[in-house]
């Protein structure tokens, strides 16, 4: 944890209380604070800043001398439509996701997803999972997050409206690159003053998507490209391609 975000709920009368038992073991354990000690602090929804340790319980953590200045990063312009994947790593995409700043997430079925992923209880946890991710990345705006479990329904009726400034869909037999895609986009003349990379990407699950999604979503202007020769995890690939919204995004804060 980069920062311990809290609800609300855990502000009242100038302190703030630390009742989450995985926060407090951080506290003690690996930050081993004390009581004096500034700690960084979010409030969910809103902003963030730092606390004096008041008193530390086994089961609480009062903090006191609370200053919430700091607003949050922006989020990326960015939603991602992902295949639901394998159980065992939803956390982890789920958490990276969200420190990086995606602002929208699309848990979608796909051909290679299986049936039984949709009936895993780690779908009841993404929250908790947003909480480690924003901790993580030090922000305290969750993503929007809605679950899709019918591929065409959704890509034939709902897709058009939700795609802003162009959508793109990872594919590692593309032709098309996604370095030369960006660089297509840079040099038309009717983009110039939008961004070259979309506010929408398709990611697909352990082996990637078939080529009738690939070519439904292509026919609701979704255009195909591969991130180089290489065929790489889920998680590997979703890091990869979102990585070029967060360098991009740091550049225009630098302009």
């Amino acid at each position: 944890m980069n920062c311990i975000l809290l609800p609300d709920t855990s502000f009242q009368n100038g302190s703030a209380y630390i009742n989450d038992l995985t926060q407090i073991a951080h506290v003690n354990k690996v930050l081993d604070a004390k009581v004096g000690d500034t700690l960084k602090i979010g409030q969910l929804g809103g902003k963030l800043g730092s606390a004096i340790i008041k008193d530390i319980a086994p089961d609480s953590i009062e903090l006191g001398e609370i200053k919430l200045t700091i607003n949050p990063p922006l989020k990326l312009n960015l939603t991602v439509v992902l295949a639901l994947p394998r159980p065992k790593v939803l956390r982890r995409l789920i958490m990276d996701m969200t420190a990086l700043g995606v602002n929208d997430i699309i848990l979608i079925n796909s051909y290679r997803t299986q049936k039984s992923y949709w009936q895993s209880p780690m779908l009841d946890r993404l929250d908790e999972f947003v909480l480690e991710g924003l901790q993580q990345g030090i922000d305290t705006v969750a993503p929007r997050i809605s679950l899709q479990k019918r591929f065409k329904p959704f890509v034939e009726d709902e897709l058009a409206s939700l795609i802003t400034n162009r959508a793109i869909v990872a594919h590692p037999y593309s032709a098309l690159s996604f370095a030369q895609y960006v660089q297509q986009q840079r040099e038309n003349p009717e983009l110039l003053h939008n961004s070259a990379l979309p506010s929408m990407v398709f990611i697909g699950a352990e082996g990637g998507w078939i080529d009738y999604e690939i070519d439904l979503l292509a026919e609701q202007g979704c255009t195909a490209v591969n991130i180089g020769p290489r065929i790489l995890r889920t998680e590997a690939a979703v890091n990869v391609i979102l990585g070029q919204w967060l360098l991009s995004d740091a550049k225009m804060r630098l302009l």
